[in-house]
Formats: C-alpha cells, structure tokens, sequence
C-alpha cells in the first residue's frame, strides 16, 4: 500500500469512528449529552466533527473504550481497518516542541516521556502555515505500521511561552503519570528500578511501609527520607517519633488549598502540606510496585473501618467518596485498607447502597488501574526532567 492510500484508509476509519459516535444508539445518545454538556448542541457540523475527536480518545463507556465499541460492533470491517483502529485506541496526546516541519509532517519532541517523533500529517501541511520551530503544540499522534501520525493539533503556544509549555507538561504528568513512560521502555526500566531502590530504602529508615503524620509535619518527614535515600542522613529516633503524630481528632473536610488549578498547582506544591491552614493526617505510603505517594486523610480512611460505629467519624460519606472517586488515588491504596480490615466491603456498600463485591468495586471506580500500570505521580516526577526545568524556572522568579 503506496503512501497516499495509507493516508485515506486512516483518514476514512477515523472519520467511520466519528460516525459511529453520532449514529450509534448507546454512543450516539451518550455522544449528544457531551455535546449539549460543553455547549454545542446548535453548533455546526464541522465544529461538532472536530470535538469529536477527544471524545473518541478519551471517552469510555461501561469501562470500554470508543474503539474497542466500534471494533465490537463492526466485526466484519477489513482487517487493515481494525488495525488502524486498534492504534488509534492507543494514541498519545501531549504537548509537543517543535523541532522541524518536514515535507509531510512534522518532528516533535514529547516534553512529557522526554521523546522525539517524526510524524506524517493526515490533513495538507499548508494548513500549518504560520507554525514554526521552537514553538509549542498540543498535539495527538498514533502509530500504525511503524510510523506515527498526526491526528489533531489542538493548541499551539508561541516558543517564547516555554514556561507555560512546561507547566502544561506537568499536569498532564499530575493527570496521567503514566504518558511519561508509555512508549518509553528506558524511562520504565529507570523508574522500575528506582521505586524497588526506594521502597528498601523506606522501610530501612521507617520500618514499615507506610507512617501517618498531622499535615504540618507530612513535608518534613519526605524530606528527613529524601535526604536518608540521597544522601544517606540518618534524623535522630526522636526526631522521627516527635514527627510521626498523628492528629487528635480523625475528620474529613475539604481542603482548600487542594486547588490544582493550571496557573497554582505547582506553587502550592512547594508550598507542601504545611502550608496548610487546618490540621488533617496525611498518609505517606511507599507501594512497592506504584511508588512513593502522599494520600490526605487516609488514617480517617481507615478509622473509619476501625471505630465501632462508622458513622462517628465526621465527614466519613465524603471521605469515602473521595477515596473511590479521586483518580490519584490507586487501586492499590483500596486493596491495602480491605486487606487491613474484614468489614471494608459491609461498610461501603452500607454507605453506597450497593452489594457490590471489592472486585466490582475496583472495576467500577478504578478500572484504569486494572488496565495500566500507573505508578505515583511523585514517583515519576523524581524521573522528569520538565519537573526539575520547571522548578528550576520558578525558584529563579522567586528569588
């Protein structure tokens, strides 16, 4: 198959991908409340096509992707086109510099997994006139045959917005830790060898695998193990012991500065727990096939699995919420708490309503964990460079 044909057959399944995410019956109505959700419901067509386009990489629908659905109900589709699907289902979207328009496409460099790609245009480059070298875009690329392609250029940011470019980087790390190594088996091997590096180191200085701490004291206890893992400091037994407090009164309520917000998010996380105007407990768990995490209010988590009466515990519906329906939140931290405690499972389906079993659970509010391994954020940023960049940048403006 020449060039050209390749370029119209992928062309000709993402627009079969469009129109069955609008004629569907389960899609399509599912498709038609999205619409009317962000305001389009009286768009034009083309507009509505373009939108389309995230919808179709990013939605799922009974814990199953837009192409796996499609892929179900188009069976007897050829088989270059259920190929061209099973990669679109796979691609990446991220923010890419630009290093070099090419003839047909473009080079691009992944800030996020730290790669470079030459990627073939599906639409005319004329249509990318004014993009240059050095410039920013967001971009959605997918490799089919051993090449990758262009499906949508969805912002671009001038080369004099660097700083901007880095901080989107960043949180699409925060959002998706796993884009920083997916399609990159090197970074996945450093990051595999330095969580089994750091959890020995963890459990060496704390003696267990996790420690619970008042919020105020949460930052200074990842630095006291920082600095023992980097640099082999030892703190004082009773520094550590004086540290390790846990709160008086075990409550969930919302936090205010948990504001991640595009322009503050990295800021209040240098700012650390700390900062924090009310006390709450902080867990600081060492998983030792996800990493190093930090996870607000999981000492009230399991309180509430401890106590007689549930119900006791202030703000426990919420909290509870908050541990099923937070994406940061691994399936791994629930697995910890349901192997602590035989009653996990009454309490939760008391409070839901439900009667659903610990693996129902999991497939119902982190099926993305069942899927994917996806280590820590905090484990992936210590292997990133657009992090260090980026603090590196805002320490300069600060001082």
């Amino acid at each position: 198959m020449n060039v050209i044909d390749k370029l119209k057959l992928i062309s000709d399944t993402i627009g079969e991908l469009i129109n069955f995410a609008k004629t569907d019956d389960i899609v399509g109505a599912d498709f038609n409340e999205y619409i009317m959700t962000i305001g389009l419901k009286n768009a034009p067509e083309t507009q509505k096509n373009a939108e389309s386009i995230p919808y179709i990489f990013e939605r799922n629908i009974n814990l199953k992707s837009i192409p796996e659905l499609f892929l179900e109900k188009n069976q007897t589709t050829s088989e270059e086109t259920k190929n061209i699907v099973k990669g679109l289902s796979n691609a990446t979207s991220s923010i890419f510099e630009v290093k070099m328009i090419l003839k047909n496409g473009f080079e691009l460099y992944n800030l996020v997994n730290e790669k470079s790609y030459k990627v073939i245009s599906l639409t005319k480059m004329t249509n990318f006139r004014g993009l240059g070298n050095g410039q920013f875009v967001v971009a959605r690329i997918f490799e089919y045959e051993n090449e990758y392609y262009l499906i949508e250029i969805s912002n671009t940011l001038a080369s004099h917005r660097k700083e901007e470019a880095l901080r989107y980087a960043i949180a699409k790390i925060i959002q998706q830790p796993e884009l920083v190594y997916k399609d990159n088996p090197e970074k996945l091997a450093r990051i595999e060898e330095q969580v089994a590096k750091l959890y020995k180191k963890f459990t060496e200085l704390f003696k267990k695998d996790e420690i619970i701490a008042i919020n105020k004291n949460a930052d200074d206890l990842i630095n006291m193990f920082n600095d023992f893992a980097e640099n082999g400091i030892i703190p004082e037994k009773e520094t550590l012991d004086t540290l390790i407090k846990e709160p008086e009164t075990y409550k969930f309520f919302t936090v205010a500065e948990f504001n991640n917000s595009y322009d503050n998010f990295i800021e209040n996380s240098i700012g650390g727990f700390s900062a924090h105007s009310k006390i709450y407990d902080v867990g600081i768990i060492f998983d030792e096939e996800l990493g190093l995490t930090a996870v607000p209010f999981y000492g009230t988590f399991c309180k509430i699995f401890e106590v007689d009466d549930y119900k006791t515990i202030e703000g426990f519906d919420k909290c509870i919420n908050n541990f099923l329906t937070t994406d940061g939140i691994s399936a791994n931290i629930l697995r910890r708490v349901n192997e602590k405690h035989k009653n996990f499972m009454d309490i939760i389906n008391n409070v839901l309503g439900t009667k659903l079993t610990f693996d129902e659970l999991l497939k119902k509010y982190k099926p993305q964990y069942l899927k994917n391994k996806i280590f820590t954020s905090t484990t992936v940023l210590y292997e990133s460079n657009v992090f260090s960049n980026t603090l590196g940048i805002i320490e300069e403006n600060s001082e």
